[in-house]
Formats: C-alpha cells, sequence, structure tokens
C-alpha cells in the first residue's frame, strides 16, 4: 500500500488488520472461485487469509502491506511455477485472476491501494512434540533440492527479487537500533553491535558463484515446513531472494539442538557437498540470521516477552561467535 506503516502499537496493527480484511474480500471478486468461507491467518509482513471452497480444495490468499512492487511478487510467483515442474513435491503455486494474472491491484479508500495473490494451500502440519531423525535428515535433503533446482534456474530480464546481504543487514540493523530498549539492555546491544561489525566486514569479502551464492528461500525456519505422508514441504517464500546457500540453510538450523543441526547437514551432503570452509561461514551466518530476526519483531509488542525470555540463549551465542569459540554443534551453557 502506498503508505508506510509503522507496526508499533496494537492500535496500528488492528487498523492493518481490519483495512486487510476489507482488501481481502475486495480482491477475491477478482477470481472465479467457489469461495464458502474466508479466514484470517496471521498478520505479519503481509496478511494471510484461508479460503475455503466446496469442490476446489483451500487456497491462501495474501494481502501485502508494505513495501512490495507488482513486479516483485510476481517474480516470486515465476520461480515457484519453475520449482513445482522441477521438484517432486508439493509447493505453493500461484493462482491466475479471471484476466490472467498473477498479481492483482486493490484500491483502497483514501487513495491507498495495495497488492494481493492467491495460492494453492500446501497439504501438510507442522511437527509438534519434535522432529525425528528421519525428519531433519529429510529437511537436509529439501534444502539440497531447492539449492539445485535455483542453480539451473534461469532468470528473466523483468525478475525482481531482493537481495540478502550487507546492504539488508545494515538496514535491519537500523531498524533494531531504534527498538532494541523493548528487550535488550544498552550493554546487551552493545554485543549485537559488535557481532554485526564482524559479520559485516566478513561477509564483505565473501565471493559469489555459482555454487554457493543464487536464488533462496530466505526463511525456511521450522515454522515454514510442513510435512506430509513423511516428507517435508516447504511454505512461505515470501522473502525468498537472492543470497548465500549457507545463509538459507543457518534459517533451518538455528530453531534445531546442535545433534539435529549435524544430522540435518548431513542430509544435505546426501545430495549436495558442502565444499571450503563453509562451517565458520555457517556459523557467522547462523549469528546473522538470528539478529535478524530480532531486528524484524523488535517494533511488534506482541513479541516483546518472547524476545526478552531469549536473550540468556543468544546473548551466550553471541558471546561465544565473538570469542571466536564454534557453538553450532556444541552445547551452549548458559
Amino acid at each position: 500500500m502506498t503508505e508506510v506503516f509503522k507496526i508499533d502499537s496494537e492500535k496500528e496493527i488492528k487498523r492493518i488488520i481490519t483495512q486487510s480484511k476489507q482488501a481481502a474480500i475486495m480482491a477475491l471478486q477478482n477470481y472465479d472461485l467457489d469461495w464458502e468461507q474466508i479466514r484470517f491467518n496471521q498478520f505479519s509482513d503481509t496478511s494471510t487469509f484461508i479460503i475455503e471452497t466446496s469442490n476446489e480444495g483451500i487456497f491462501l490468499l495474501r494481502i501485502f502491506c508494505v513495501g512490495m512492487s507488482r513486479e516483485e511478487i510476481d517474480s516470486e510467483l515465476v520461480w515457484l511455477d519453475a520449482l513445482n515442474e522441477k521438484m517432486d513435491i508439493s509447493l505453493p503455486k500461484g493462482i491466475l485472476d479471471r484476466d490472467g494474472a498473477k498479481t492483482i491491484k486493490i484500491n483502497l479508500e483514501n487513495g491507498y491501494f495495495g497488492y494481493a495473490s492467491l495460492m494453492r494451500w500446501v497439504e501438510g502440519v507442522q511437527v509438534s512434540g519434535g522432529l525425528t531423525e528421519d525428519q531433519i535428515f529429510r529437511e537436509g535433503i529439501l534444502l539440497a533440492k531447492l539449492h539445485q533446482a535455483s542453480q539451473n534456474f534461469e532468470l528473466s530480464p523483468n525478475f525482481i527479487r531482493p537481495f540478502w546481504g550487507e546492504e539488508s543487514f545494515r538496514k535491519a540493523m537500523t531498524r533494531l537500533a531504534q527498538h532494541y530498549d523493548r528487550f535488550l539492555a544498552d550493554t546487551e546491544f552493545q554485543l549485537y553491535q559488535l557481532a554485526a561489525e564482524r559479520i559485516l566486514s566478513w561477509i564483505n569479502k565473501l565471493s559469489k558463484d555459482d555454487e554457493s551464492y543464487g536464488l533462496i528461500h530466505g526463511d525456511l525456519h521450522q515454522g515454514n515446513i510442513v510435512f506430509h505422508n513423511g516428507e517435508p514441504h516447504p511454505i512461505d517464500f515470501g522473502r525468498c531472494g537472492f543470497g548465500y546457500f549457507l545463509y538459507d540453510i543457518a534459517h533451518t538450523i538455528l530453531g534445531l539442538y546442535p545433534w539435529q543441526r549435524e544430522l540435518l547437514i548431513k542430509g544435505y551432503e546426501s545430495k549436495r557437498r558442502l565444499e571450503g570452509e563453509w562451517l565458520p561461514a555457517l556459523e557467522s551466518f547462523t549469528v546473522m540470521v538470528m539478529i535478524e530476526n530480532y531486528c524484524h519483531h523488535a517494533p511488534d509488542p506482541r513479541e516483546t516477552e518472547g524476545l526478552k525470555e531469549e536473550q540468556l540463549y543468544a546473548q551466550a551465542i553471541i558471546k561465544n561467535y565473538l570469542a571466536g569459540a564454534p557453538f553450532l554443534f556444541n552445547e551452549i551453557k548458559i
């Protein structure tokens, strides 16, 4: 939408969700879909709605609230079309409107507008109660297959997706500097700054080649993986863009225990070998991803208590990283 939302209060969040609900009803009128029920799903960077139909299955409607152009949304759906052709698992897939458009524009009141896209729902459930060894190993295989498919994807001239690296991390740290006091003391934030400086100095020297860098999911944490018939399926490609494959892996392993991380890497390397000094690089990317997560959630008052609860562990990881002590496959003492 044309205005820049500041998602830093419950009142503002409620306002955006209310506006998104109105936009969702307007968006559905552009599709030949015999829908029976629309349910609000969640709000983060986008507002999402679950659309149930009588005989066509379930769909996910996304209302884009901030900072995403039609070209960027279309490009995500183009990549998903390619992945659906190349991979032997179910993935999100965009649905064209009655005019053949991937993304539609919604005109709202007061001159504001937004974009929307409709996707087919991916069957599966998030694992509760702990992942099995087989599930973790298969997550590693899934990552490797995604990266292999990325290497074979031919970019078109109008393909536009964000880049995840030095510039985006600097922007994230600027966001954190504005909101860190909600969950961090000044001395704790100073540790974040030291870690960020080390990461920025390091990532600026990395080279980009087809084996290490390409189009990635960009947010494949455990909440964005569902299992169906024993196989993991990736969902929510809304942050897909260009970045290092190790950066992609870091999102998945951050939420795992050390022994599980080793198992995921074994699954990955059963399909695609990691070359060179990949372990220290993966540790740097893991700290980067962790900090980015806090940068993203810092302004949201719904997240404050959870962020506070995680800081003992987060600070321990950062201290190990700054001391040059390996932590990825070791138990962290807090």
